[in-house]
């Protein structure tokens, strides 16, 4: 039985690069740009990866910026960290597909190449209150920032 991974979006294959944890002690997965953008100074733009994750029902995963992009580059997480869920996997409107928000909070245009790793992505499971009945019967309908708007009830 599939835990947890990654795959590719479809059709992103030839742009998109699995993420993977650079050395044995790493806890995220690096993600990659999967097409090349220049932020202006002061903007935000949603970068594409070309890949999903799938997980465990009471999983999430967090997209934390890399420390490199951050400090050397200056640019940040537009939401602070990104927060993933389960059954984003295979939603209708993106399959799923991550995106990192970035803001430049430099004064100068920021370019990212194609492949270049900008965040870091870790999974964790997470607990519920007694008595949580949240989304039973719930269907995720929306994409990317869509929890609890238009979800529908088996």
């Amino acid at each position: 039985m599939r835990q947890r991974g990654f795959e590719f979006v479809t059709g992103w294959e030839q742009w998109a690069v699995l993420p993977r944890r650079a050395t044995a002690a790493s806890a995220g997965y690096d993600l990659a740009a999967a097409t090349g953008v220049t932020i202006a100074p002061g903007a935000s733009v949603l970068v594409p990866t070309g890949v999903k994750a799938y997980m465990q029902p009471d999983e999430v995963l967090y997209v934390h910026i890399r420390s490199s992009m951050a400090v050397k580059r200056g640019l940040v997480l537009t939401n602070s960290v990104g927060v993933i869920d389960a059954d984003y996997y295979n939603s209708p409107e993106s399959e799923g597909q991550i995106f990192v928000a970035l803001t430049n909070r430099g004064t100068e245009p920021v370019t990212i190449a194609a492949g270049e790793r900008i965040a870091q992505a870790v999974f964790h499971k997470y607990l519920t209150v007694d008595g949580d009945t949240a989304g039973e019967g719930a269907e995720r309908q929306g994409g990317w920032g869509s929890t609890g708007r238009g979800t529908t009830t088996k």
